[in-house]
């Protein structure tokens, strides 16, 4: 039985295995009927592929088509020319005898894939790439030609695989040319159908935001149903934003955003349009005009339909356009004022809530009304002071000036009043002078406030004193840039003078908001603690923050003129503090001793101030002017070879597709610097930029740089930091301004 059984067994597999070998022959005999004109099938894990010619024989003299066939794996897809914002299109390179030349690549019409916030341009299911190959007239009849192509191509789903294959066809010469094979025929067929089938040369790109592109509408079908641009390249639109359509007279015009260089790329591309059930695309080289808005295109914005996808994608994305973001008045203000919220938990405001703490503390028993005083006097300080530098920044914006926010801390004489002004105040808080009582309006406030009695001369002293806390606070905090606030900075500058300073005053009211509020919640103000002995030891301890942000300042100030102006400066800290000294020891002196202190302390102000105005006239350390970023700047990311910023570097390597990450800080921003340090200094980040070839750049906002204040602009920004990675392939993505090292890995992991 057993003997039977394996019989049995062993006669089903021989059938089995004459089956499937009659079958394969069988396959391969229409095959072998053109074997001349299709190469061996490559097989990879994602893609089959072929390299097939319309005719097995060809004459000289004469043509064939050639068509690199691709047949993708389901849900995956291939590139066009211009991948869209990543991806790379297939490449072949020809090795060929003389006599023998390959034509372009023709591209199919593509069609519009969506991948999360972004998009890609390329083929899905099958992608057929057709080439022309001539034969020269000299060629001799009856000597094969022998062609050899190494094609590779990006197939991508969620993950992208770089592919290859070679081919090789030996196609037969006779006098007459073969007719097409029956077999191949359907393929060159489709591939031609999907070709664009004219040339639009009539056609117009307004430059602005938006772009118009204007097509005549007598070189298009009747009753057009959609409408959609695929740019010939990177940068003049974007990919994934919606483009809206509409039949103006006798044009088609489309809406479409800008890209990051729209000023730097051919305006052409191909126009894919559907009428009665069919897509025809035609290949279109507009010729650009510039300054016409799209309402005098005859256009209503409103009535357009909206077609393709990805309308308002990419928040993150974005490169140097120019223009202003689109984001209207009202989103404005709103991210003003929560800008200006957020720049209460800024780093660069922590040396002054020592200030604001003794303030809050100081109000404790108070009545409602007095603590409205308190918190309008410390708006008004703030508001004041962010009023001023918008009248400034704006108008040296109007006269032409590169500015930006924090431009004041751009002036080494600024900054170097603004050490001297701390030094004042941290020894005013520590006790070692008593000037701090008429400078912050703190000292005997609490006692004041919590025996609800004073003068109304008193009175107005704290008052002015609350106002100088909240300017205060604003002078530290303007340099920094928090979330929302670099877009709304960024939209205001580019305003007529009343939204833009509405804009401004906003922010300022923000910041404002928190101390206020104690003001509007008598219950959140009576959980304040009572002023007490506790109070002189908070101060005295609080002086430390400001005599850290002396020393930052110090800083600073070696980054933008070198050791000279670190001695300059500390010099002038002496003497300021000789003079401060002089004045308190001899407070209660008469006669010439007092009259000598005086002297002598007017002398050593006069002398710290000459010191701090002389640094003005320092150089610039030569390691800023020759382009190479200062050692103690770039030094939080010492384990990353960082170059300077400059636009042809950064435009070299995205033509030499290679990676970038562009930082954008200064020394007096504080922001800046915790991130260098939390996110972009550990191991693991380092490691990532290495494994993909990232190139690093580093701008150094700390003096006055144009070319730094322009590439700012170009993303709607208007001040540091910002942080932009720039793929290989695709449009620049903006990273946030808060940044954690898994931020940086996600971002350069394309997540």
């Amino acid at each position: 039985m057993s003997r039977n059984r394996s019989s049995l067994v062993q006669s089903a597999l021989t059938a089995r295995s004459i089956l499937i070998w009659s079958a394969f022959w069988l396959a391969a005999v229409p095959l072998f009927a053109f074997a001349g004109s299709v190469s061996e099938r490559l097989h990879t894990d994602n893609v089959s592929a072929r390299l097939i010619a319309e005719r097995a024989r060809i004459a000289p003299g004469e043509s064939v088509d050639l068509a690199l066939v691709l047949d993708i794996r389901p849900h995956w897809h291939t590139y066009w020319r211009n991948p869209g914002d990543s991806g790379e299109p297939p490449r072949i390179e020809w090795h060929l005898p003389a006599g023998v030349a390959a034509g372009p690549i023709r591209w199919p019409t593509p069609a519009l894939i969506p991948v999360g916030p972004l998009a890609n341009y390329g083929y899905s299911e099958r992608a057929t790439h057709l080439v022309e190959l001539a034969i020269s007239e000299q060629w001799p009849v009856g000597k094969p030609v022998i062609v050899r192509a190494d094609a590779t191509w990006l197939v991508c789903q969620e993950a992208c695989v770089p592919e290859h294959g070679s081919f090789k066809l030996t196609l037969a010469t006779g006098a007459t040319a073969a007719p097409a094979d029956p077999a191949v025929a359907g393929i060159f067929t489709g591939a031609r159908s999907a070709l664009p089938v004219a040339d639009i040369a009539a056609a117009e790109l307004v430059r602005g935001d938006p772009l118009l592109l204007r097509v005549p509408a007598a070189a298009l079908p009747l009753n057009v149903t959609s409408a959609h641009f695929f740019a010939n390249a990177w940068g003049l639109v974007e990919h994934a934003a919606g483009q809206r359509w509409r039949i103006v007279g006798d044009e088609l015009v489309l809406e479409l955003t800008p890209g990051a260089t729209p000023d730097a790329v051919s305006p052409s591309g191909l126009l894919v349009v559907e009428a009665a059930g069919s897509r025809t695309s035609y290949e279109v080289n507009a010729h650009p005009s510039l300054g016409v808005a799209a309402g005098s295109a005859g256009i209503n914005a409103e009535s357009y339909t909206k077609t393709g996808s990805g309308a308002d994608a990419r928040a993150d994305v974005g490169g140097p356009t120019g223009s202003a973001p689109a984001m209207g008045i009202p989103l404005a203000l709103l991210f003003a004022l929560l800008g200006g919220l957020a720049l209460n938990l800024m780093p660069c405001v922590f040396p002054v809530l020592a200030i604001k703490a003794l303030g809050l503390a100081s109000q404790g028993g108070a009545s409602a009304k007095t603590r409205w005083l308190h918190a309008l006097a410390y708006a008004a300080g703030v508001l004041t002071f962010f009023l001023l530098v918008a009248l400034l920044l704006l108008g040296l914006r109007a006269g032409g000036a590169a500015v930006g926010w924090g431009f004041q801390l751009q002036s080494p004489v600024f900054v170097a009043l603004m050490a001297y002004l701390f030094l004042v105040i941290g020894l005013s808080l520590a006790g070692a002078v008593t000037i701090g009582t008429r400078l912050m309006g703190i000292g005997r406030v609490g006692h004041a406030l919590s025996s609800g009695s004073g003068s109304n001369r008193h009175a107005r002293k704290v008052h002015i004193g609350d106002f100088v806390t909240g300017a205060l606070a604003a002078l530290v905090a303007a340099p920094c840039t928090a979330p929302f606030m670099g877009a709304a900075l960024g939209y205001a500058v580019t305003l007529p003078w009343p939204p833009a300073l509405a804009i401004m005053l906003t922010l300022g009211l923000g910041m404002a908001l928190p101390f206020m509020a104690l003001a509007l919640l008598p219950r959140l103000a009576d959980r304040l603690p009572r002023p007490g002995p506790w109070m002189e030891h908070l101060k005295q301890l609080l002086s430390f923050p400001m005599f850290a942000t002396a020393a930052w300042l110090v800083w600073v100030l070696s980054i933008q003129t070198g050791s000279d102006g670190v001695a300059a400066i500390l010099a002038g800290m002496v003497a300021l503090s000789l003079a401060l000294w002089l004045l308190e020891r001899t407070r209660n002196a008469a006669g010439k001793w007092r009259q000598t202190a005086l002297g002598s302390a007017v002398l050593a102000f006069a002398a710290a101030l000459w010191l701090g105005i002389g640094t003005a006239r320092l150089d610039v350390p030569a390691a800023l002017t020759s382009g190479t970023i200062a050692e103690d700047v770039a030094s939080p990311t010492s384990r990353f070879d960082v170059a300077p910023y400059r636009p042809e570097t950064l435009n070299d390597a995205r033509s030499a597709g290679r990676a970038v990450f562009v930082n954008m800080t200064a020394a007096w921003c504080i922001t800046c610097l915790v991130n260098e340090r939390v996110a972009l200094s550990g191991a693991s980040v380092a490691r990532a930029f290495a494994k993909r070839d990232v190139l690093y750049l580093k701008g150094d906002w700390t003096n006055r740089d144009p070319a730094i204040t322009d590439y700012l602009a170009g993303f709607g920004r208007n001040g540091v930091p910002i942080y932009v990675f720039y793929p290989e392939q695709g449009e620049p993505r903006v990273l946030p301004q808060l940044l954690t090292e898994s931020i940086v890995l996600k971002a350069l992991e394309g997540v």
